[in-house]
């Protein structure tokens, strides 16, 4: 049982040396990145609806013949 406890303790030990190495961005930089995932993620948004369109065109008219 104190080995299982050691290893807890060790595990928690290891995940706070991690958390202490984060190095996390600034505001603006959070800001910056947030706004590029939001775009990018519309630009996607918008092509997908696109190629979506087009493929739903498609086979009506494929369909219509």
């Amino acid at each position: 049982m104190a080995d299982s406890n050691e290893n807890k303790i060790s595990f928690w030990s290891g995940v706070k040396a991690e958390f202490g190495k984060i190095m996390w961005p600034n505001p603006q930089t959070a800001f910056r990145q947030s706004v590029a995932v939001i775009v990018i993620s519309v630009v996607a948004g918008v092509i997908i609806a696109l190629i979506d369109f087009a493929a739903k065109s498609g086979v009506n008219w494929i369909t219509s013949l």
